[in-house]
Parts: structure tokens; C-alpha cells; sequence
């Protein structure tokens, strides 16, 4: 199989944007140690954005959050853009989302005004070249490691990437007809029904949390049927949310109990908060429920100021919901594969 010969490559940020983190899947074997699995908010499209340049789902991504940086290419590049739409531009000119595009060398990548969700990937062919820490590539902010330097970008940072090793022949495609001076995109994209639904207020399902029958009926029923706003407060650890407020039934001691992305906690101040990728090992709130894995994508990409609404589900409901997401994506894993002329 041929390479992409392309030694030294790297990107330069020139604006490093609002919160700009390399992440993966994270570290889940590290939790009985207290090391939180951080990772990508919206795992789904992490992963397709690799899928489009022909890199394996668990490759790291460049994840973008809400206000985009500006990154210089110093090589020519095959890259892919997932996740919400922040009004992407090669040189100034919009480009799309969910397909392949070659980059050449000397492009400028930009964002504009958000038109929906909070957090984009980008995936270049080969991955970046940044070093594995306790398994991951994933950032964990708060203890500085892993990632780029253990944090954020800043401005001019330098990403190295790793050479694709085989070139796709999309890649090569692309790279003819462009000659590789100017942006191509690619004129396929996945079906829409095979990539994450994002609604602007969306009804996200859940089941009962270990603490559920201590809160009031009252609680219950607001938690069932009246909307939750997405407080500007809400960070990579939790999304925090107004509405009503919701309280136990009668006071109760709550032992420090294991907690995990989706688990929705009630503090004192009776606003609850949704634990999100950062989410700490154990917490000491009562769990009033657990958003499903199904509907983590959903969640994440809902804007600070918008609505969500809950909606219970069973157990059994939950299982089988997380297996058609995962059907999908193995759909979308081989139709892409044959759409790049690759083998399964």
C-alpha cells in the first residue's frame, strides 16, 4: 500500500479559541484510583470525524468548544469536521461538516458565529503525535496531563500529527483533482439518519437514580414534565440547570456513592446537575436520575440558554437504544469504509 510521504507536519494556533482540548474515549480503568475518565463530550461524533479520514474510532480528536480557534496548516492535510456546526472556513470560505476535505498546505481553518450545538472535532488522517498517558490521549484539565501539555490550547502552540501510513484512495482523489493547492471537499457525506440527532431543545431520556424515591412527589413530577434551562455555569464536569427546584421528601444522610457521565444530582440549592465527561469518581448529592448513554450526544450539544425535557425510560429500553446507536455506527463504519475503497 502506498504513503503519504510528509515528514515535519504540524498546525500552528494562531487563536486558540474558547476551550480547545485533544481528547479520546477517555480513561475508564483508572476510576478505583480517582482518576476521572475525561474524554470527548460528544463521543458519537469524535469518533465518525476519525471514521472520515480513515483513521481507527478511538483516535484522538482536536475538540472545539463553542468559539473556534484559528489554526495555520504548515503541511497539507485530509481532515474531517463532526459534531456542532460553529460555521467553519478554510481561508474564509465556509466549508461543510461530516466529510472528508483536503487541506492543502498554508490554509487557514477559522470558525464563525455558532449556528448549532457547543462542541465540534476535528480529526486529521494519521492523528496527532502526542504521547499516551495512562492509556489516553485524552486531556485531563485539572491534573495537567495528557493532551497537548496537559491543557488547552494556546496561542502559538504547535500540533504535530503523525503521517497517514496509507493514503485512502479518497486521499488520493482529492489530491489530484486539487492538485493539492487548493480545498476540495468531498461530494459524499453519511446519511443523516446514521450521525447524532441534535435538537435545539431536546427531550432527553432517563432512569430513576439510586435516590429517587427520597425526593417529593412534587419533585418527581417537575423533574417529568416541566423544562430544565442549561445554565451558562455548565462546564466539561456537569451541565448545571434552572428550574424548578427539587427537594427531598424528608432531610437524609447520603453516603459518598460512585457517580458517572449522565448521573443527575440534586445539591442543596435543589438545581440539578447533569455530571458530564470531567464528572468527578464519587459524589455525595442524592441521584435523582441517569440520562442514558443513547442520549449523551443530544445533551452535550444543547447551548447554555436553551431547554431540555425529561423523559423516563426502563432499564431494558435503555440497553436496546444503546445497541441501535451502536448498530449505526458500525453501518456508517463500513459504508464509509467502502465508500474509501477500503477493506472492512
Amino acid at each position: 500500500m502506498n504513503e503519504w510521504k510528509g515528514a515535519g507536519m504540524s498546525i500552528k494556533v494562531i487563536s486558540p479559541g474558547l476551550l480547545c482540548t485533544i481528547q479520546d474515549a477517555g480513561r475508564h480503568q483508572y476510576k478505583k484510583d480517582g482518576i476521572i475518565t475525561s474524554g470527548a463530550m460528544d463521543l458519537d461524533a469524535c469518533k465518525i470525524a476519525n471514521l472520515l479520514t480513515g483513521n481507527n474510532m478511538e483516535e484522538a480528536c482536536l475538540e472545539i468548544c463553542m468559539k473556534g480557534p484559528e489554526l495555520y496548516f504548515e503541511n497539507s492535510y485530509l481532515i474531517a469536521l463532526s459534531g456542532a456546526d460553529l460555521s467553519p472556513m478554510l481561508d474564509g470560505v465556509a466549508v461543510k461538516m461530516w466529510r472528508p476535505i483536503w487541506v492543502p498546505k498554508g490554509s487557514t481553518l477559522s470558525f464563525g458565529a455558532p449556528r448549532s450545538g457547543c462542541f465540534t472535532y476535528l480529526a486529521v488522517a494519521g492523528g496527532f503525535n502526542i504521547p499516551k498517558v495512562l492509556e489516553s490521549y485524552s486531556t485531563y484539565l485539572a491534573a495537567r496531563f495528557g493532551g497537548y501539555k496537559g491543557r488547552a490550547l494556546m496561542k502559538n502552540d504547535v500540533l504535530e500529527c503523525n503521517t497517514a501510513k496509507e493514503i485512502l484512495p479518497l486521499l488520493n482523489s482529492i489530491y489530484r483533482l486539487g492538485s493539492g493547492n487548493h480545498v476540495v471537499e468531498a461530494h459524499w457525506a453519511p446519511d443523516p439518519q446514521l450521525l447524532p440527532a441534535y435538537d435545539e431543545n431536546p427531550v432527553i431520556r432517563f432512569i430513576r437514580g439510586p435516590e429517587w424515591q427520597l425526593f417529593s412527589k412534587a419533585s418527581q413530577d417537575a423533574l417529568l414534565n416541566e423544562p430544565f434551562k442549561v445554565s451558562a455555569r455548565s462546564n466539561r464536569m456537569g451541565y448545571q440547570l434552572q428550574g424548578p427546584e427539587l427537594s427531598l421528601s424528608r432531610p437524609a444522610e447520603i453516603l459518598s456513592s460512585a457517580v458517572t457521565f449522565g448521573t443527575v444530582q440534586v445539591p442543596g440549592s435543589g438545581n440539578p446537575i447533569i455530571l458530564t465527561a470531567d464528572h468527578q469518581t464519587t459524589g455525595g448529592y442524592p441521584r435523582i436520575a441517569n440520562v442514558i448513554s443513547a442520549d449523551f450526544s443530544p445533551l452535550v450539544q444543547t447551548q447554555a440558554g436553551k431547554n431540555i425535557y425529561f423523559k423516563e425510560t426502563t432499564l431494558a429500553d435503555a440497553h436496546q437504544l444503546l445497541s441501535e446507536q451502536g448498530n449505526k455506527l458500525e453501518l456508517l463504519r463500513m459504508a464509509i469504509h467502502l465508500k474509501l475503497n477500503q477493506p472492512v
